[in-house]
C-alpha cells in the first residue's frame, strides 16, 4: 500500500511539475514571477541558430505571447484594429483570429499595436488594448462572452501622446498605452483600469463581468497588477502612476498606500512578492524593497533596502535562490545581481540595452534583449557567466514564453517557435 501511495504522489508530482513546465499562460509565466521549474529539461547550453519549429508573420504591438493547453494566443495590429490571434502550439496553425479593439497610434511612432500580454484562464481568455478595451473570450472560438471600456465605462478616456491636455501629463498608460495586465485570484480578476474618478483598480466576476468593488483615484503607469498574502492578508498589488498600493482583495479597502513618483509616470516594473515583501524598480527612484506588517487594523509598507543606483527603464527583476536580476546601475543598460536580503550588488555587466526580459528556468537565466538577441547564464551570485547566445528575432519589446524545452517569441513582423533542447 505504501509503494502504491509513493508511485501515485510521485506520478502526482511528475504531472504537476509538467503541466507547469508545459503552460505559460499569462504574464512572466505560471507565477507572474519569470521563474519556472522544467525537470524534463536542463538547459546546459544554448544552439548557436535554434531550431525553428515555425514562424507565422505577425502585425505590430509588444504584447507577449501566452501558452495553455497546446494553444498560443498573441495580439497583434491588423489594419485599423488590434487583434487576438489563437494558434496550435505544435504547428502555429491558426485556429482563430478575432478584433478587440481600435489600434492606438503614436507620433513619433513607438510602434503601433497592443501593449498588454493576455491571460489565459481555463476556457477563456482575456484581453486589453492599448486604448483600454477589455474583453473575455472564449478560448476554444474567440466569442466575446464580456466587454467594457475604460474609457466609455470608467471615464479613463485614451489621451495618446499627441494630446496637449494637461490630464495627460498625470498617466502615462493613457498615453503611451494600456500595458498593465489584470490578475486572477479564484473567481475574481483584478483589472489597472486607472480612472481617478471610478476607479484606479476594480474587481470583477470572471465569468461574467459583473463588478465587485472599485478602488483608488490614482492614474495608472504600465505596471502589471500582482495578487498575494502578506502579512496574512489576501492583497492585491499595484505599482500606480503616483504610488505602490495594497489592497484587500476581498473588500477593495486600500489597506497601504507608498507615494512614489517619477519623471513622465514611468512605472513599468510589475511588483515582485516575496514572503511579507514587495520589490519594485524605476527610472528615478532605483530599486527598492519594502516589508508589509499588520498590528492591530494598521497595515504599513516601510523599505528594508534601497538601491539607488540600479534603475530600471523597461524591464522587472527575476528573484531565484536569494538573488534578485535585473537591469540598472546608472547607465541602465546593464544586467544586474543584488543579494535580495540585503539590496547589496554583488555584479553588473553592460551592454544589455534598454530592455531586457529575464526568464529563470531551473538554475538557467534565459535574457532577451530589444535588439532579439537571446542570452543563456548560469544563475551565479559570485559572477556573470555566460552559456551561450543566439539571435531570434528583430527588434522587440515583447517577453518571450517558455514551455516545455521550447521559446515562444514575438517581434513586430512574426511570432514563431524555437527549440532550446534536443
Amino acid at each position: 500500500m505504501n509503494i502504491r501511495t509513493s508511485a501515485l504522489c510521485a506520478s502526482i508530482l511528475a504531472f504537476t511539475v509538467s503541466a507547469q513546465a508545459a503552460d505559460w499562460p499569462q504574464w512572466r509565466g505560471p507565477n507572474r514571477d519569470g521563474v519556472v521549474v522544467d525537470q524534463r529539461h536542463q538547459l546546459e547550453k544554448l544552439p548557436a541558430e535554434p531550431k525553428v519549429l515555425w514562424k507565422i508573420p505577425a502585425g505590430p504591438g509588444q504584447s507577449s505571447p501566452v501558452i495553455a493547453g497546446n494553444k498560443v494566443v498573441y495580439m497583434d495590429a491588423q489594419g485599423e484594429n488590434e487583434t487576438a490571434h489563437c494558434v496550435d502550439a505544435t504547428t502555429g496553425k491558426e485556429i482563430w483570429i478575432v478584433p478587440v479593439g481600435a489600434k492606438v497610434v503614436f507620433s513619433p511612432d513607438y510602434g503601433g499595436g497592443p501593449r498588454c500580454t493576455p491571460l489565459i484562464d481555463g476556457d477563456r481568455v482575456y484581453t486589453q488594448t492599448g486604448e483600454g478595451e477589455f474583453r473575455c473570450l472564449a478560448l476554444a472560438d474567440g466569442k466575446t462572452l464580456w466587454k467594457f471600456s475604460f474609457g466609455a465605462d470608467y471615464g479613463a478616456t485614451w489621451f495618446g501622446n499627441k494630446s496637449g491636455d494637461a490630464a495627460a501629463k498625470e498617466t502615462a498608460s493613457r498615453r503611451q498605452g494600456n500595458n498593465g495586465s489584470a490578475v486572477i485570484d479564484g473567481d475574481r480578476i483584478f483589472v489597472p483600469v486607472g480612472s481617478p474618478e471610478k476607479g484606479t483598480l476594480v474587481a470583477f466576476d470572471k465569468k461574467t463581468g459583473k463588478e465587485i468593488w472599485r478602488a483608488g483615484n490614482d492614474n495608472t503607469a504600465y505596471s502589471s497588477v500582482m495578487v498575494g498574502t502578506l502579512a496574512g492578508l489576501r492583497q492585491v498589488v499595484h505599482f500606480t502612476a503616483d504610488a505602490l498600493m495594497g489592497v484587500d482583495a476581498g473588500s477593495g479597502k486600500i489597506l497601504w498606500r507608498v507615494p512614489l513618483k517619477t519623471g513622465a509616470k514611468r512605472h513599468a516594473c510589475t511588483p515582485l512578492l516575496s514572503g511579507d515583501t514587495v520589490t519594485v524598480a524605476s527610472t528615478s527612484i532605483g530599486t527598492i524593497r519594502f516589508g508589509i506588517t499588520k498590528s492591530g487594523a494598521e497595515v504599513k509598507a516601510e523599505p528594508i533596502w534601497t538601491a539607488q543606483a540600479v534603475k530600471t527603464v523597461i524591464g522587472t527583476p527575476t528573484l531565484l535562490d536569494k538573488h534578485l536580476y535585473t537591469l540598472g546601475d546608472g547607465n541602465r543598460a546593464s544586467l544586474v545581481c543584488l543579494n535580495f536580503e540585503t539590496g547589496a550588488q554583488l555584479w553588473a555587466q553592460p551592454g544589455f540595452g534598454d530592455y531586457t526580459s529575464i526568464t529563470a528556468v531551473n538554475d538557467k537565466l534565459l535574457a532577451l534583449t530589444s535588439t532579439g538577441e537571446l542570452l543563456l547564464l548560469k544563475a551565479n551570485p559570485a559572477k556573470y557567466e555566460e552559456l551561450g547566445r543566439a539571435q531570434l528575432c528583430a527588434k522587440t519589446w515583447a517577453s518571450p514564453a517558455y514551455a516545455d524545452g521550447k521559446i515562444y517569441v514575438k517581434d513586430e513582423n512574426s511570432v514563431a517557435a524555437y527549440a532550446l533542447v534536443p
